[in-house]
């Protein structure tokens, strides 16, 4: 990679440009490695520990179970690349609020700040905060899907969402401390179990892996249909982005964290997957709701159970505090950017962190676990963060043609890479879309983030009068 460049890379910057870029400066104080954490922390949830079954209904041989996520980890990886340019070229807060603002314009970029502001981040924070206290619940012995402990799970993830903003809110280093805490927690369960299973599981079994193709057992529907889930699974590698103004030498690191980070999670997932077939047979995790824990009671008992529960909720945590330090900072751009309330932009003097847009964030989550199921969550969420992931991979094509356009670093294969990513996620869009269980949900989603297109004009008169 060359070496960094500074972040005014184009000539003759708008009067508006300069302020924005001005009002949206926070101080650089995350590390590469903190960096990564950040990124790995916020994509392993809860998924690889639960997922594959509902995978290997779909394609039950173990040869296009293990294909699924290497597909999956290779289209994320096509995005990870993709951003690692346009990354390399704008360090700064708000990440794909920048890529689509500097590509596309205003109003989309506004688009993706209301969406963030109105439902996905919300949607995210409850849905991850949401399977955090269930597992709590289960870590104490109870059941969380019975009476009264169901109930209780509403307000234990409302306060888990209180509790990460308290730590974000009082400075990054506090918040990066918890997510590379998490992120070693989760990553070294993930890593324990696969260790095990390899070890004492694949000697014992031989291990599950023929017939890696029993006859009948493929279709490329069921195949795309896979695909989607997976996808959902990979989801969060580019919400380090969202920070790129605070990570040190931004131009230079940013580029190889979504780069390291992306490989991270590809290799650990598939792994974990030749870790659960080494242990149990196909038929087997079909039917487990959650695998990780199956494996791990082969192979240690009880104790095993109550170790991946530990393991995911600490995980969710991690993932949780992710969520809120890196969401936050697309409501701050887009306000420093004067498509939301000015406020919104505020930095405590005393913590040098975007105060109002993480309780605002937060609070906002807050309203929506305390209203909506984890089912309902996770779906909006998916649903309202993809057109946009699309947009600021396409932004490299607008990017490119212009003539001052200097990255610190190109993605190879240009133009098939980020081709390969759009179409993953129209596929993945497209899929919710012709879904009759999906479809008039998708569709309100999608009317809620057009309704920001009358609230951008309305308030443009204001935005114009202020010489905004």
């Amino acid at each position: 990679m060359a070496d960094p460049m500074p972040v005014e890379r184009f000539s003759a910057p708008s009067n508006r440009d300069e302020q924005f870029e001005r009002a949206s400066t926070l101080p650089r104080q995350l590390g590469m490695w903190s960096a990564v954490a950040v990124l790995v922390g916020s994509t392993i949830g809860s998924g690889i520990f639960r997922s594959p079954a509902s995978l290997a209904d779909k394609l039950p041989g173990p040869l296009p179970l293990l294909a699924i996520w290497l597909t999956g980890g290779l289209f994320a990886l096509c995005g990870a690349l993709t951003l690692a340019e346009v990354a390399g070229a704008f360090p700064r807060t708000g990440g794909v609020y920048v890529f689509i603002r500097e590509s596309w314009g205003r109003l989309p970029a506004f688009l993706f700040g209301w969406s963030e502001l109105v439902i996905i981040r919300a949607a995210a924070l409850g849905a991850i905060s949401t399977t955090f206290a269930e597992y709590l619940l289960r870590v104490l012995g109870h059941d969380p899907r019975l009476a009264p402990y169901s109930g209780y799970v509403h307000f234990i993830a409302a306060a888990a969402i209180v509790f990460t903003a308290v730590f974000n809110y009082i400075g990054l280093r506090w918040g990066s401390l918890i997510q590379n805490v998490t992120t070693l927690a989760k990553t070294g369960a993930l890593i324990l179990i696969i260790v095990l299973a390899l070890a004492l599981g694949l000697p014992r079994t031989g291990g599950h892996f023929t017939p890696a193709f029993p006859a009948g057992s493929f279709s490329f529907g069921k195949f795309g249909l896979a695909l989607v889930s997976v996808l959902w699974v990979y989801d969060g590698w580019a919400d380090v982005s969202f920070v790129g103004g605070e990570v040190k030498d931004g131009a230079r690191n940013l580029p190889r964290v979504l780069i390291i980070g992306t490989l991270i999670i590809i290799g650990l997932y598939l792994l974990a997957n030749a870790a659960y077939l080494a242990v149990l047979p196909i038929e087997q995790i079909r039917q487990s709701k959650l695998v990780a824990a199956d494996v791990a009671e082969t192979l240690m008992g009880a104790p095993g159970v109550a170790f991946v529960s530990v393991a995911v909720m600490i995980s969710t945590f991690g993932t949780l505090n992710g969520s809120v330090m890196t969401g936050s900072r697309v409501l701050f751009a887009t306000a420093a950017d004067g498509l939301l309330f000015r406020p919104i932009a505020h930095v405590d003097r005393r913590f040098q962190t975007p105060s109002v847009a993480i309780w605002l964030s937060a609070s906002l989550g807050v309203v929506f676990v305390l209203a909506g199921t984890f089912e309902q969550l996770a779906d909006t969420f998916v649903t309202a963060i993809v057109p946009f992931y699309a947009l600021a991979v396409a932004a490299i094509f607008v990017l490119r043609k212009r003539s001052d356009y200097n990255p610190t670093f190109r993605v190879p294969g240009y133009p098939a890479v980020p081709a390969i990513f759009i179409v993953a996620t129209i596929l993945l869009l497209g899929n919710a879309l012709l879904d009759p269980s999906s479809r008039l949900g998708t569709l309100a989603v999608l009317g809620v983030i057009l309704l920001g297109i009358p609230v951008f004009f309305i308030t443009k008169t204001r935005r114009a009068a202020n010489n905004i």
